[in-house]
């Protein structure tokens, strides 16, 4: 029978003398990450299509999402219906889309705040807390309609409920842990990435035998539950992250100068705290390393995958912060560090800015239908290439309903499918040929051209048999009205034909 004792020592918050203190720790920084993550929170009426799959997904019954699931996107299955949850209680367009994220964040910043707190004290806790609100990659997150910040704050409060097993004999904080970290990998396989910086912390903290049975025991049995999803998603792999490519120069640098920074923080022996470092650095550095370095072999990397290992430079940012005034010396650094901190928000305040706005994303879905609603008439044919730009109009069915959808044969819903299924090439020609008008929503130009036979086609007739009267761009694509070059013995074009309304 296990006595109570500590299996390691990890320091405390002073919760006796300065509960107060301990609760805005947490409390602040879930604040501000609110009224952050309300600021701008429609980003001016706008929405990118991977928020348009979420929209367009989470509106289908359960019994169709189920279905999808079976086919393409399970590892989103568990966020789709959370979403189906919401918009079955309030269908409140992009605010009630993006509202869970924003919730989350909120949670993650106070998880955050309350881990620092756990480990250094309130003041650290509470800078900590605050810098994770504050970091502009996590304003990006608490704004779109996505799963990232719920995994955010689902793993970094399954960490919190690391220390405090840590630090106790009792095993509900290992089940807790346990639960949690099941929880969030069903939200988001890649999660379970944060089991070897738990690991590495482990390790580094010099952990004795009876904690790493504990962990592994709890470890094991997140890694047994999401098994199901796991197996699952595997055969869904090439579908869902084909689209990717082998990171690049600009990945690579991204995550070295971030890897650096936490480095260095942890290496000034004045600003850093072994406990926080041991913890945090894993946190920072061991997640998205893993996936980038894994994705040399199978390209899987995208850094909001594993955007929660932000809260690791959160953490040493917020003891370094803390720790950094009592070091000064002289009125000459104290103006040194003012002037760094104004520098840092004449950073900062733009990349809030630039967050919030319609082209910070790749496209906008919304823009994309406005403008086809402004051209297009009732009973227009329309044209997607590729065919995976139908998401552009499949949040809009009031648009996407009045049009004739040349190329679809199945709908989304009935094929089981995000975008649906399209007809052969010679039939999309035949239907194209019958159509007078064709609004198309092409991808930009100088974008790569999908190479298989319905996309050929779509571009090869267009070029011979259309006119192209109108061209508008949007964020990330662009809307072409073609109308049909007369035949043999037709009436020429008429200038109406190329106007819309």
């Amino acid at each position: 029978m296990d006595t109570p004792t500590r299996d390691v020592d990890l320091p405390t918050a002073p919760a006796r003398t300065a509960p107060a203190r301990t609760r805005a720790s947490a409390l602040v920084p879930a604040a501000l990450a609110t009224a952050l993550g309300l600021w701008g929170l429609t980003r001016r009426d706008s929405m990118w299509r991977d928020e348009s799959v979420t929209c367009q997904v989470a509106h289908r019954t359960p019994g169709e999402l189920l279905e999808l699931l079976s086919r393409i996107d399970a590892v989103h299955g568990l966020y789709y219906l959370l979403m189906h949850g919401v918009f079955a209680l309030w269908d409140g367009g992009l605010p009630a889309l993006r509202l869970p994220s924003v919730l989350a964040t909120a949670l993650a910043a106070a998880g955050v705040g309350a881990l620092g707190t756990r480990l250094a004290g309130p003041r650290p806790g509470l800078l900590a807390g605050i810098l994770f609100a504050l970091l502009p990659a996590i304003q990006w997150y608490a704004q779109e309609g996505r799963s990232y910040a719920l995994v955010t704050a689902g793993v970094v409060w399954a960490t919190y409920l690391l220390v405090r097993g840590l630090r106790s004999a009792a095993p509900g904080w290992w089940a807790g842990y346990g639960l949690v970290l099941a929880v969030v990998c069903w939200v988001h396989e890649f999660a379970a990435l944060v089991l070897s910086a738990h690991a590495l912390t482990l390790y580094l903290l010099r952990v004795p035998g009876r904690g790493w049975r504990r962990w592994g025991a709890a470890a094991g049995g997140a890694l047994v539950a999401v098994g199901p999803l796991t197996v699952v998603s595997a055969g869904q792999a090439e579908q869902q992250l084909g689209w990717l490519g082998r990171p690049g120069l600009a990945p690579w640098l991204q995550f070295l100068g971030v890897s650096a920074l936490g480095l260095l923080l942890s290496r000034v022996p004045a600003l850093a705290d072994r406990t926080v470092t041991a913890l945090a650095l894993p946190l920072l550095i061991v997640p998205p390393g893993l996936l980038i370095t894994g994705s040399l072999l199978e390209p899987w990397y995208v850094d909001r995958y594993v955007l929660y290992s932000l809260a690791g430079l959160a953490l040493l940012g917020g003891v370094a912060l803390d720790r950094l005034p009592a070091r000064l010396g002289s009125p000459a650094r104290k103006g040194a560090v003012c002037l760094l901190g104004t520098v840092l928000l004449g950073l900062w305040l733009p990349a809030s800015l630039a967050v919030r706005v319609p082209e910070s994303r790749k496209d906008d879905a919304a823009a994309v239908a406005r403008t086809v609603g402004e051209l297009a008439r009732p009973g227009d044919g329309v044209l997607f290439l590729p065919s995976r730009r139908r998401e552009w109009l499949l949040s809009y069915p009031a648009v996407h309903g009045r049009l004739d959808d040349l190329a679809l044969a199945r709908s989304p819903v009935a094929s089981r499918t995000l975008q649906g299924t399209e007809l052969p090439p010679d039939t999309i020609r035949r239907r194209l040929l019958a159509a007078p008008r064709v609004v198309a929503l092409m991808d930009p130009a100088g974008q790569p051209l999908d190479p298989f036979a319905q996309e050929v086609v779509k571009r090869r007739t267009l070029k011979a048999y259309f006119f192209r009267c109108e061209s508008v761009r949007v964020r990330g694509a662009q809307v072409v009205v073609y109308v049909r070059k007369p035949g043999p013995g037709s009436v020429a074009v008429r200038g109406e034909d190329c106007q819309h309304r």
